[in-house]
């Protein structure tokens, strides 16, 4: 049970500085609705698992190849968030949160967050060492506790993502088609300066 609370404690601070996931997941909430922004996080939230549980089983050939392919991995992450903050900056929302939104385009939603944070190799490395900080590992304590962990890491993860997603809604509940509009235009905007920040970095580190 330790070791499930350091990962839910683990996955609820990983998922919670505001970034270019976070914006989507609000945009997404507020104007989509509480269910897309809730898978929104879950892609990432399942990213985030995978990622710890490469580091916990110490897979290290796969850790090797996101480091040696970690500069292709970032030019597709940043163009895909440039494309992907331009396209929500363009489009017209509609004057109702209140639609249902087809399975689809919440396996749509899912899909592309669980891509965008796969694109962060620097994740599983972080795992890595808070892992080996903490002693849990395969060589450690066996796959059981790494395994626990992970789950933990998971939900932690998970509960954030349904508290912002609910809070976004309920936000988007509130404000007429103008404002959702603007808050279209404002998370598309700062998604693709996200992606423009991340190629302008992988620029001026190849230079």
């Amino acid at each position: 049970m330790d070791i499930f609370l350091k990962g839910l404690a683990m996955g609820f601070c990983i998922a919670a500085p505001v970034g270019p996931i976070g914006l989507l997941c609000i945009r997404r909430s507020a104007i989509d609705g509480r269910a897309a922004g809730f898978v929104t996080g879950l892609g990432a939230a399942t990213a985030d698992a995978l990622y710890g549980l490469i580091a916990a089983l110490g897979i290290t050939a796969v850790t090797h190849f996101l480091v040696d392919h970690r500069t292709a991995i970032h030019w597709f992450g940043g163009l895909f968030l440039v494309y992907l903050g331009i396209s929500l900056a363009r489009a017209k929302p509609a004057a109702t949160t209140a639609a249902p939104v087809h399975a689809r385009s919440l396996a749509g939603a899912y899909v592309s967050t669980f891509a965008l944070t796969l694109a962060n190799p620097a994740t599983v490395l972080a795992f890595v060492a808070i892992f080996a900080g903490l002693g849990i590992g395969v060589t450690a304590s066996g796959v059981t506790p790494a395994a626990v962990l992970v789950a933990g890491v998971f939900l932690g993860s998970a509960v954030w993502w349904l508290l912002l997603s609910t809070g976004a809604n309920w936000l988007g509940t509130k404000v007429g088609a103008h404002r959702l509009h603007v808050i279209n235009l404002a998370s598309g905007t700062l998604i693709a300066l996200f992606g423009a920040w991340q190629l302008a970095s992988l620029v001026l580190t190849l230079g």
